[in-house]
């Protein structure tokens, strides 16, 4: 977690608007709305020139698609929830009781906030280690896919086509520390338990199962 040096953009880019407009007759409340506009433009030419870097070989239409993926918001709300974000978001009471802090948009916003906070805090090389400790890793997951749509989607859609029934996961085991999680999944077709994935996430040991899943029925059609 990032160590702000100024306390107030720490506590603006966690405020959702809900929060600031229950608190809207207290001044000093601002909501995050404007950090999280800073923080996709930041995050976007993270993203872009990181791809960019990493696969020389990759023509545009791939590295546009591997971009839509790695910023897409399941991504973007597993890794705020990897960090904490989801227990430290100011909610109206409103927002709290329909669920707000497991809401994927909400999530994926606060942690543009973040990243738009961290930037104006301590500038671009700051939020470029901050990237590569949490999103790398799912560049690196993804980009190994033989088809570049969500593995899981792709899965869901060979199943479904072949057998009409959608594939679910289970979890098998979760170890290690808070900073350090390894998460083992199987993908259930039925009752028929098809692969184990694993991964830092759920998310990643989900995707993990389902590529490995995808190889598996391919191989049978």
């Amino acid at each position: 977690m990032y160590k702000f040096k100024d306390q107030s953009l720490e506590e603006t880019c966690l405020t959702h608007r809900s929060f600031a407009h229950q608190e809207r007759g207290k001044s000093t409340i601002q909501s995050n709305e404007r950090l999280e506009f800073l923080g996709d433009a930041v995050l976007d030419l993270w993203t872009t020139q990181t791809l960019f870097k990493m696969f020389p070989e990759f023509d545009e239409g791939k590295l546009s698609t591997l971009y839509a993926l790695i910023t897409s918001s399941p991504i973007l709300a597993v890794i705020s929830k990897e960090i904490g974000l989801d227990k430290r978001i100011k909610l109206s009471r409103t927002e709290e009781g329909n669920g707000g802090r497991e809401n994927p948009s909400i999530l994926e916003d606060t942690l543009e906030a973040y990243i738009g906070a961290i930037y104006l805090d301590a500038g671009f090389g700051e939020v470029s280690t901050f990237l590569e400790d949490n999103v790398q890793k799912y560049i690196e997951t993804i980009s190994k896919q033989k088809h570049y749509k969500d593995a899981k989607t792709y899965f869901q859609e060979i199943v479904q086509a072949k057998t009409g029934i959608t594939p679910h996961y289970k979890t098998i085991s979760e170890t290690g520390p808070d900073h350090k999680k390894s998460f083992q999944v199987a993908v259930v077709v039925g009752d028929k338990e098809i692969a184990v994935g694993q991964g830092a996430s759920k998310l990643l040991a989900e995707k993990d199962a389902s590529s490995k899943a995808t190889q598996i029925y391919e191989s049978t059609l």
